[in-house]
């Protein structure tokens, strides 16, 4: 053999060698999660656990892994899609056993400026112990922590990522719970149509100016001027008031739900719900906690002429009753154009949220 194929053969294989790295050992990852406020105030953060990029990437996967499902079919994405907001467009989620849920999907959006309970009624104190409840539903993904756990250990990719996110690779309910709460509450949103228009980078139109005046103003019982009295409610920056309340939609005699006395056993917190945040309210049909209305129209014109008297409506809505806020069609016409304008495309279709 010449020379220089000799010479040619020995560098081809020590280059073989030199690029034939040992496999990297999976270590703990302390990195900090960059987390955005889209000017937003600034949140109140766990501490005990800070938001790494690690425990937010498993969460991620999580949320979006039929695994923690006893068919393996349903995810927490399969009732939270972020087309909609990570809400549901249907009026009642379908479990793994087919059976319909008895409320409509609450978006997940801005969850990190939420303080006074999780879910319609606020069963959940913290946003990690809600993240385990609908794998233990029987009406949603009708799995055992103690089988999601069997699971995940036997996944080396899981056993890695736990590494990564937590030090070792062992799978515990709090940990599950821990890193879904650390995906949700990136789940930011704040880069609308209004956004931009308060940051001085967009014009509201007329008629989405004249909405936003409705909008934020009191009513008038001389009907001198129109209100529609929403932001005693729903006040920007964050569109939700986080508090629970009664909004009218039926009276005593039509109660099917009790809503939040179900957990505090008061009378006095019948049929009042979480007062859900209206950041891309246009994506997010069915309304109301029982899905009843289709249409931002429809709920508007609820605010407009149908609110209910009852033992326990809320005294905001004093104006709401009967004989209404009188406002006319071109009126609720500029309300819902207004409510358009907190659609949030980026947040609607940000790869960082999406399967991995």
């Amino acid at each position: 053999m010449k020379p220089l194929a000799i010479i040619f053969l020995i560098c081809t294989a020590l280059l073989g060698i030199g690029c034939t790295d040992p496999e990297v050992p999976v270590t703990f990852d302390e990195t900090p999660f960059p987390f955005r406020t889209d000017n937003l105030p600034d949140p109140i953060l766990p501490t005990d656990f800070p938001l790494t990029q690690q425990r937010v990437n498993l969460g991620r996967s999580l949320f979006h892994d039929g695994i923690l499902s006893r068919t393996g079919t349903q995810s927490c994405a399969t009732c939270h899609s972020q087309i909609v907001a990570f809400s549901d467009n249907r009026r009642y989620s379908i479990g793994v056993r087919g059976i319909a849920g008895t409320r409509q999907s609450m978006a997940l959006v801005n969850l990190a400026w939420s303080r006074r309970g999780f879910f319609w009624d606020g069963r959940s104190p913290t946003l990690r112990e809600q993240a385990l409840h609908p794998i233990v539903d029987t009406t949603e993904m009708d799995e055992t922590l103690d089988n999601v756990v069997r699971k995940l250990s036997t996944s080396r990719l899981y056993r890695d990522q736990f590494v990564k996110a937590f030090g070792s690779d062992t799978v515990t309910p709090e940990r599950i719970g821990i890193a879904l709460e650390q995906f949700m509450l990136t789940l930011v949103s704040g880069q609308s149509k209004f956004d931009r228009a308060v940051a001085g980078f967009n014009t509201l139109t007329e008629s989405e100016e004249r909405g936003r005046q409705l909008f934020m103003r009191e009513f008038d019982p001389t009907y001198k001027q129109k209100g529609a009295e929403c932001f005693h409610c729903h006040a920007p920056p964050f569109f939700t008031n986080d508090r629970f309340m009664n909004n009218g939609l039926d009276d005593d005699a039509s109660f099917v739900d009790l809503g939040r006395e179900r957990v505090t056993k008061l009378a006095s917190d019948r049929a009042k719900f979480k007062v859900p945040t209206l950041r891309n309210i246009a994506r997010t049909a069915p309304y109301m906690h029982d899905g009843r209305f289709s249409t931002l129209e429809e709920v508007v014109e609820f605010y407009n002429s149908g609110v209910r008297r009852s033992s326990t409506v809320d005294p905001l809505m004093q104006f709401n009753l009967a004989p209404g806020l009188r406002l006319d069609e071109q009126d609720k016409a500029d309300l819902v154009a207004y409510l358009k304008t907190l659609t949030d495309d980026q947040f609607l279709t940000n790869p960082r949220h999406r399967m991995p």
